[in-house]
């Protein structure tokens, strides 16, 4: 929001727009700014091809960034709820049973409204939950923080695309190097 003001405010220095243009009724930005000259539009448009190609040739972009979508690989709703509720009441069910083996102060599983929540006293919270609009499941975890898992057939597995990971073997190595024990979710 602050980025839109203030470009908003810079707007009419970059398209070098008449005061007389810029005051209509009252309002500085009018809604038929841009309308009442085909000039202010053509320089417009030269200030966005040179700050993407600023952007572009200055900006490094790292592996972290956000990794292409495959459309033909994404689930259709009915088969993202059965492999995503399959998930979630697996590992709700196995990590159930690891509590029992564990000796940690504050350690409760619990499952209502679609949302996975592992409190692990002082060691921090796991929240997993359905993100169908985007077929994923959503982690946030004391440890990596948060992540979005894609169903990859491929592989059979939930992965997160920034970094490869698989759901279950993240789960499991962060849970053995918090509380001490391993864990097979796998």
């Amino acid at each position: 929001m602050a980025t839109a003001s203030r470009f908003l405010r810079k707007l009419p220095r970059f398209l070098k727009l008449s005061p007389t243009l810029l005051r209509s009724n009252g309002v500085r930005y009018s809604s038929n700014l841009i309308q009442d000259s085909l000039e202010p539009l053509d320089s417009f448009r030269r200030i966005g091809s040179r700050i993407r190609h600023e952007t572009l040739t200055t900006r490094s972009f790292s592996s972290q960034g956000p990794a292409s979508v495959d459309y033909s690989s994404v689930l259709q709703e009915d088969e993202f709820h059965k492999l995503a509720n399959f998930t979630i009441n697996d590992l709700l069910g196995k990590i159930e049973d690891y509590g029992d083996t564990v000796q940690i102060d504050g350690f409760d599983i619990d499952y209502g409204n679609e949302v996975l929540t592992l409190k692990l006293g002082s060691l921090g919270t796991y929240v997993l939950n359905k993100q169908t609009p985007n077929r994923q499941i959503w982690m946030s975890s004391p440890v990596s923080g948060p992540s979005r898992f894609d169903w990859d057939r491929d592989a059979n597995a939930w992965i997160y695309r920034r970094t490869e990971a698989k759901l279950h073997k993240l789960l499991e190595e962060e849970l053995e190097n918090l509380c001490g024990e391993p864990i097979q979710l796998s």
